[in-house]
């Protein structure tokens, strides 16, 4: 015998942060919701955020600190719901928190107690949570979506994508969002990993060599720059700099490394005035780690006391160290991307409520969006803005 269809306001599908905001506003304003997700838990992508602690937001939040074809669109949710709105409501639940470095928010106990604030947030009366159910239809017909799930069938007026992107597929992330976008007309900006380290191979592979080593550098592709840690592994380059350049660079373009951000260009030349014993090797590892400088000054390949080399010779080694060009060829791809980039397209939704402007009660929200952060606490920021805006709506 089958199980009777249920009905309900607003079916949400993926109970990731996006998706548990939504449900918590929508479910307050008194609609009846069903979040539906395939996982055992919700919020498993918040849980293993932070390195278990959750950044969950970042005081320096900004538009322009976000990605999209659109660079417009998120300002109207984030304006709308700010990271003060979200710490606010950590701060009233006694959630203890820290900031890191460059307005990084993290909790001083366990990404848990967001996850279980979230949860709390939803009305038990209103919000119905079926996890460990995989959704094997969509379909809409008389204004009614209708959602096919476990073996059990569901309809709604509204329907909310909050799947996410393919990053992390171990944690069983797919394109699922793209798939549905698409049966509904909806373009999609081709999705590609973001805040994913870059993997180095020909010459560059030397530098491979070198893993575990990381230093404070300035990272530029074309005109952006971040100035944080790199860090060098056995494929290639990672590191918070890394990371947050590799969400702007293209396949076929280089990644300018400035190993000595803090220093002048003339350095080596004042160096030499002072010190013209000095080696170039030891001068240089004065101020980077000891196999970084060997492999560095290999390929320089400039020798001897600064006293006995020309000060255009210094000139140029300094300019090498500042304008360090690498070739990645390629990256780690999703399954080592924190986030995906692209997604279902901005010009297909409202700024104001993220609904599909041709397509009646479809809304869709977070990373399935074509919205990308910064690292930091922006993707979760944008979670909680976009899904606070579509729970207004639905």
């Amino acid at each position: 015998m089958s199980k009777v269809p249920t009905h309900y306001d607003a079916i949400i599908l993926g109970a990731g942060g996006a998706g548990l905001m939504c449900a918590a506003v929508a479910g307050q304003r008194g609609r009846k919701i069903l979040l539906i997700d395939h996982a055992d838990e919700p919020g498993k992508k918040i849980l293993i955020s932070g390195g278990g602690r959750c950044n969950f937001t970042n005081i320096g939040t900004a538009p322009d600190r976000y990605l999209s074809q659109n660079r417009h669109f998120a300002k109207s949710a984030l304006s709308r719901y700010s990271a003060a709105d979200f710490i606010a409501l950590v701060d009233r639940y006694g959630i203890d928190w820290h900031e890191k470095t460059l307005g990084q928010l993290f909790c001083d106990g366990s990404a848990r107690q967001i996850v279980d604030m979230l949860l709390a947030e939803c009305p038990a009366d209103n919000v119905s949570l079926s996890l460990g159910k995989a959704i094997s239809t969509v379909s809409h017909n008389d204004g009614r979506y209708r959602v096919e799930y476990g073996g059990e069938t569901a309809f709604a007026p509204a329907l909310v994508v909050a799947t996410g992107g393919p990053s992390i597929p171990k944690m069983g992330a797919t394109g699922f969002a793209y798939d549905l976008a698409r049966q509904f007309g909806l373009k999609i900006v081709e999705p590609r990993p973001a805040l994913v380290p870059l993997t180095l191979g020909g010459e560059e592979t030397l530098f491979r060599s070198l893993s575990g080593v990381s230093a404070p550098v300035i990272a530029r592709s074309g005109k952006t720059a971040f100035l944080e840690a790199a860090l060098f592994t056995h494929k290639g380059l990672s590191g918070p700099a890394i990371l947050q350049i590799s969400s702007y660079w293209q396949h076929g373009e280089s990644v300018e490394i400035d190993f000595l951000p803090d220093l002048p260009g003339d350095w080596l030349v004042q160096a030499k005035k002072s010190l013209p014993r000095l080696s170039l090797k030891k001068a240089i590892n004065a101020h980077l780690p000891a196999r970084l400088t060997d492999t560095l000054v290999e390929r320089i390949a400039l020798e001897g006391e600064l006293g006995n080399l020309t000060d255009k010779k210094l000139e140029e080694a300094a300019r090498r160290l500042s304008h360090w060009r690498f070739m990645p060829n390629g990256t780690e791809g999703f399954a080592k991307a924190e986030v995906t980039a692209g997604g279902i397209s901005t010009a297909e939704l409202s700024s104001k409520n993220m609904e599909a402007r041709q397509v009646p009660g479809f809304y869709a929200i977070g990373e399935a969006v074509d919205v990308t952060g910064w690292l930091g606490g922006y993707n979760f920021q944008w979670a909680w803005a976009s899904g606070h805006a579509a729970g207004k709506a639905i």
